[in-house]
């Protein structure tokens, strides 16, 4: 058997990781002096450079869901979704941010509350403004970042039949130099950074699991107990990422949506509801208005780099190192969906329901401090955040109901994106497998827990936090070379599908002497496969043959090929260029309700070309018609091939 495994990749990346936190864990005050420095340097001469790009990937976005080539699918023509609405806003909100919003949902606001950027603190205006910047931090732009890498990944694997992989983001500029050892350097950074995002979070999410088990049964905060929670949140971690994507992380994600809308509607329902609500739609209102200013404003004027550094550039480099952990695994559920309803589900959706979540949580916490119910409950938010949650749920009936079903959320949420990230990173060191080898998941399952308990002991967290968000600078590089590659792969195939959809010959390839009646028949009839494979046998394959002869005595290179499957096709090869594919597929589809038959399914000979099935069953066709039809195919194909090449010339 075959090895599914990129030793380059695998190993390099296994050996700078044992590097980087061997590093970090012996010398962890020169460890922690040298990311600074690095994050120092990068905050105060490349925080433009964060803000204009996090800002271009979001009209970007805006841009391919509006634009026609949002028509196109992740995936070829006749690709249909592999997972239910439910099922992949489950699983893409479960891997993006749901840990995040259990740790910041009361945190967040109450700190920009406290402590405001500008305006004076604790006001109303303060309360205002706080919801909004975290509505800012946490709403479209993070889920842009995430959703335009994933559109690279997916397109470029399930359309141009590339892995699922970064490194096919680089395949429009170098081609198939992207299996050397540049690509090797791209997947194994990517490796780097989605090991060591998921690792550090682990790592200060514990924090937070700790916190509330000593809420709730007096378990003593300390190093010991996160590690052991850390091994205990890597075994379950091990033990769904084994099940694989459909018997592990899809229904953990489920079980994760369900505690998490349980605990949201039980704080909304015993708080000021009305309010909330009318909170809810002011907050998005105010959000959307201020997108523009808030995107680009960079206090240049009141000179706030340490309250950006320590905010927003810290955002947007999170969301950026992540992007290849959460957009690999989005691209990985995605397939079949085309480019706008991709958008507008990543997009809208969770950022949706993480400003519900938000005003829910935030609003309620501010409005703790305001009516003086808890006081000195902002100080405790701002110098121990872990236990901002535990502290906010005292103030509501069932509290210790509440903190049991917060605890498991947590580790819920943990667990889900402890074996989403090991699924990534076993498919980066796999070689873009779908289904990696078992050993592997489970090697970079417990990588993901003994790294995160390695800086934990040493102290090194928050060294390896600013090296995560260091790690972004280089992937803004990769993402912005990926999008012009994804811009003109997409209007090529938007230029292939318009050739084809619209342009009409006037040739007539049918026979004069077609007799309707027969028809008439093959069109109403309902064969089945042995019939199909019948007319593939003896009327297709031959027809091909036929015609293939003749395009080689014009100095054609075609190949004619038969598969065992009920598939036969005709391929025609050119020097750069798209290659033309004419295949016929005996398809099985369930009988009409409207036919009278004692058949459950029946067969069709549907036409396919290399950028998917097109919708049309050509059984019962003479050996002249499928002629005719695959002629009609090519000439389309050769019209796409001069419109390009036209426009490419006036470009």
């Amino acid at each position: 058997m075959q090895s599914q495994i990129n030793k380059t990749v695998f190993l390099l990346s296994s050996a700078l990781i044992v590097f980087i936190t061997a590093f970090a864990s012996i010398f962890p005050g020169s460890a922690r002096l040298f990311f600074d420095f690095i994050e120092s340097f990068l905050r105060e001469n490349t925080s433009w450079i964060y803000v204009v790009f996090v800002g271009t990937i979001l009209f970007f976005s805006f841009w391919l869901m509006l634009s026609r080539l949002g028509d196109i699918k992740l995936g070829l023509d006749h690709t249909e979704p592999e997972y239910s609405y439910a099922s992949w806003f489950a699983m893409l909100f479960s891997a993006g941010m749901g840990i995040g919003l259990l740790f910041f949902g009361v945190a967040e606001p109450v700190m920009h509350f406290a402590t405001p950027p500008v305006g004076e603190p604790q006001s109303m205006e303060s309360a205002k403004e706080a919801l909004k910047i975290t509505f800012f931090h946490w709403g479209l732009h993070a889920w842009a970042i995430y959703a335009v890498f994933a559109i690279i990944l997916a397109y470029f694997s399930y359309r141009k039949n590339q892995p699922l992989l970064p490194r096919s983001a680089f395949y429009p500029f170098i081609g198939e130099k992207i299996h050397g050892p540049i690509g090797d350097l791209v997947d194994t950074s990517c490796v780097i950074g989605t090991l060591f995002g998921v690792a550090t979070s682990l790592g200060f999410g514990v924090t937070q699991v700790n916190a509330g088990l000593n809420y709730l049964f007096e378990v003593p905060v300390g190093v010991g107990v996160q590690v052991g929670l850390i091994i205990g949140i890597t075994a379950l971690a091990t033990i769904s990422v084994v099940l694989g994507l459909d018997g592990g992380i899809k229904k953990l994600s489920h079980v994760n949506m369900v505690l998490a809308v349980s605990l949201l509607l039980t704080i909304l329902f015993l708080g000021h509801t009305v309010e909330l609500l009318q909170t809810y739609v002011q907050n998005t209102g105010a959000y959307l208005s201020d997108i523009v200013y808030k995107t680009f404003n960079m206090y240049a004027y009141e000179k706030k780099e340490d309250w950006m550094g320590g905010w927003t550039l810290l955002y947007w480099g999170w969301w950026v190192s992540w992007a290849p952990f959460v957009g690999m695994f989005i691209a990985r559920i995605s397939k079949g969906r085309t480019i706008r309803e991709f958008i507008i589900g990543v997009l809208f959706v969770p950022s949706g329901f993480t400003f519900l979540w938000m005003t829910v949580f935030g609003n309620s916490a501010i409005d703790l401090v305001l009516s003086g119910a808890a006081p000195g409950f902002a100080e405790v938010v701002t110098t121990n955040t872990p236990v901002a949650l535990f502290q906010f749920l005292e103030s509501f009936p069932m509290a210790w109901l509440l903190s049991i079903l917060s605890v498991c959320l947590v580790i819920t949420f943990f667990v889900s994106s402890s074996d989403s990230g090991s699924l990534v990173i076993d498919t980066l060191t796999s070689g873009g497998a779908m289904e990696p080898p078992v050993w592997q998941r489970i090697y970079w399952a417990v990588a993901e827990g003994v790294v995160a308990a390695a800086l934990l002991l040493s102290g090194g967290l928050g060294a390896l936090q600013t090296m995560t968000i260091a790690s972004a600078f280089p992937m803004i590089l990769m993402i912005s070379i990926g999008c012009l590659g994804l811009l003109k792969s997409l209007k090529a195939d938007y230029l292939l599908l318009s050739s084809v959809q619209h342009y009409s010959s006037s040739a007539n390839f049918a026979p004069v002497k077609v007799l309707w009646k027969d028809r008439l028949k093959s069109m109403v009839s309902l064969p089945n496969e042995s019939q199909v494979e019948t007319f593939l046998e003896s009327i297709a394959y031959p027809a091909l043959e036929e015609l293939s002869q003749e395009l080689r005595r014009n100095g054609l290179d075609v190949r004619v090929f038969k598969k065992s499957f009920g598939s036969v096709g005709l391929l025609i090869m050119k020097n750069d260029v798209e290659d033309f594919v004419y295949r016929i597929q005996s398809i099985a589809y369930s009988c009409p309700p409207y036919v009278v038959t004692e058949q459950d399914i029946y067969y069709r000979a549907d036409v396919f070309l290399r950028q998917g099935g097109q919708g049309y069953d050509i059984y019962g066709y003479s050996k002249e018609e499928v002629i005719g039809d695959a002629l009609t195919q090519y000439e389309k194909h050769l019209h796409f091939l001069h419109v390009a090449n036209f426009e490419q010339a006036n470009t």
